[in-house]
């Protein structure tokens, strides 16, 4: 696992602390109940925290899963 998906995944173990690690990886709105407009500000709120970015919230509706969220923290991570 590279280190944005190690780092990733810790953030959702801090929002979502009851997920299973083998779970992460595939996790999404639809997988997740308390995957909710609360759970998603603080998830991005814990993001922008642990990689010192900041995540454009006009977006959110994409941050939809952990695949889509990995591939924007890349993206901002590599601009």
């Amino acid at each position: 696992m590279d280190e944005v998906t190690t780092r990733l995944s810790n953030c959702f173990q801090v929002v979502f602390p009851g997920l299973p690690n083998s779970n992460i990886l595939a996790a999404s709105q639809d997988s997740i109940a308390a995957w909710d407009s609360v759970a998603a500000i603080t998830l991005v709120s814990v993001i922008e925290e642990e990689f010192g970015i900041e995540l454009d919230l006009d977006a959110l509706a994409e941050f939809n899963s952990f695949v889509s969220i990995r591939g924007y923290v890349n993206k901002k991570l590599s601009a």
